[in-house]
């Protein structure tokens, strides 16, 4: 970035009534994505049942095919419409965040916008490492879970209740994982600075904890170091980030 540049001049601004077409054209066009990835989940139902079943089967010994148990005839119906609504999110997450990106562009330096092929890649890489993550968990959070219970307890799993934890598992992991992808965001936009992101380190682990705690439905200790030490990782690689894109700059203007 030079001295001389700057953002976009007011004249060169989008208006009040400009920024709400914006905003209502991303938000068709994501609600749009988002219905085809229903689809999408709805046709691909059996299967995805199957795969979100494995870590259940993996850790619940019963003596018959390992299903779930359904107590209404509605319950067959819902879990079916919640599995596609769920896929729909994952499957147009790429489509969703691009438009993120187009809705933000506008304000952003005329280099900044370069990062935009980046910004989608690693965002989507990340949402899925994050979600895979999630997934290999899973069965050590629920052995964790039954286990509070003791020999007195038959782990006879309802539809709504299983499938809703390990898809709320999966997004929740997804969505930590974009972490970096924020803070990098911000620093590149000027909104957060780098030395203040080192000066807060400790307060950064105490806010991580505390926010997966939040954000993860089992609160079990496993499933707690799992996503908090990718994250503070992640806090960390957003800081060398700045660090080197600071030297890049310095480097530029004694340059010019």
């Amino acid at each position: 970035m030079t001295d001389t540049e700057e953002r976009p001049t007011a004249e060169a601004r989008m208006s009040l009534i400009d920024h709400l077409t914006e905003l209502r054209k991303r938000l068709v066009i994501s609600f749009i994505a988002i219905g085809i990835g229903m689809l999408v989940g709805w046709v691909l139902y059996e299967w995805i049942i199957d795969r979100l079943l494995d870590p259940y089967c993996s850790v619940v010994e019963l003596e018959t095919d390992c299903v779930v148990y359904a107590r209404s005839p509605l319950e067959n119906f819902n879990v079916k419409l919640t599995i596609a609504g769920y896929s729909g999110l994952i499957f147009a997450m790429p489509v969703l965040l691009w438009q993120v990106w187009r809705f933000v562009a506008p304000g952003l330096y005329s280099h900044e916008k370069k990062y935009a092929i980046p910004f989608i890649a690693s965002a989507v890489t990340l949402f899925f490492l994050g979600a895979g993550l999630a997934y290999w968990s899973i069965p050590k959070a629920i052995d964790w879970l039954i286990s509070l219970g003791g020999d007195n307890f038959e782990q006879l799993f309802a539809p709504n209740e299983y499938f809703g934890f390990v898809v709320k598992m999966m997004l929740a992991f997804g969505i930590g994982f974009e972490f970096p992808i924020a803070l990098i965001f911000l620093q590149i936009v000027g909104l957060v600075d780098n030395q203040t992101l080192r000066k807060g380190r400790q307060y950064a682990i105490v806010g991580i904890v505390a926010m997966v705690a939040v954000i993860t439905p089992s609160g079990d200790p496993f499933t707690l170091a799992v996503l908090s030490v990718p994250m503070y990782l992640f806090y960390e690689i957003s800081i060398l980030f700045g660090r080197i894109r600071i030297r890049r700059a310095a480097k530029a203007a004694v340059t010019e």
